[in-house]
């Protein structure tokens, strides 16, 4: 997706070898014509399936997710890392860890907007080590229903996430994939 890379190249700042700053257009700040092209071109990817929800993780998820509901015509459910008075029974509970923020949140999703036999689309911003998304597609597991793919703003390739995602059998598809982040410049993957 070339409005996307270069919003990477031009907005995107390499901290280490191992983290992109992207907060001026996706996870602090967000450029809503680039999330709507995002949910656009998920919805292209995805054309082939039949989706009755969009899952994603709070927060930086969530625009990336609305826009791809919005554009397949389906509800966003994002999954709640902070513990809330209104959502303390019927839930589905997964354990992940931020390779980000380097700790492990719970994640829930009340049960009443899963259910079984429902195909959903899993959206995140970020794919690393794809614990998130390997602990969205457990809640959506538990609640019999099927994942029907995983689509991903970035993702960072020199880390396993994509390929452990791919070897458990799911459909993955990444707007922009990074190569490398050495010497303070992104390299994109092909």
């Amino acid at each position: 997706m070339q409005l996307l890379k270069q919003k990477v190249i031009n907005e995107g700042i390499v901290l280490s070898n191992q983290v992109l700053k992207v907060d001026s257009f996706l996870n602090h700040q967000m450029d809503p014509v680039l999330m709507k092209e995002v949910g656009k071109e998920f919805k292209r990817l995805f054309a082939d399936q039949s989706i009755d929800r969009v899952l994603t993780i709070e927060s930086s998820g969530i625009a990336p997710g609305i826009m791809t509901a919005l554009e397949l015509e389906v509800p966003l459910i994002f999954a709640r890392k902070q513990k809330s008075l209104t959502l303390r029974e019927d839930i589905f509970v997964e354990k992940v860890f931020s390779f980000t923020k380097q700790e492990t949140n719970e994640i829930t999703v009340s049960r009443k907007f899963i259910k079984p036999g429902e195909r959903v689309l899993i959206i995140d911003d970020f794919l690393a080590n794809g614990e998130a998304a390997f602990g969205l597609a457990r809640i959506v597991e538990q609640a019999g229903a099927e994942v029907v793919g995983i689509g991903i703003v970035i993702e960072k390739a020199f880390q396993p996430g994509g390929r452990l995602l791919k070897e458990a059998g799911y459909h993955v598809e990444s707007l922009v994939r990074i190569a490398a982040l050495d010497n303070g410049t992104v390299t994109f993957a092909e």
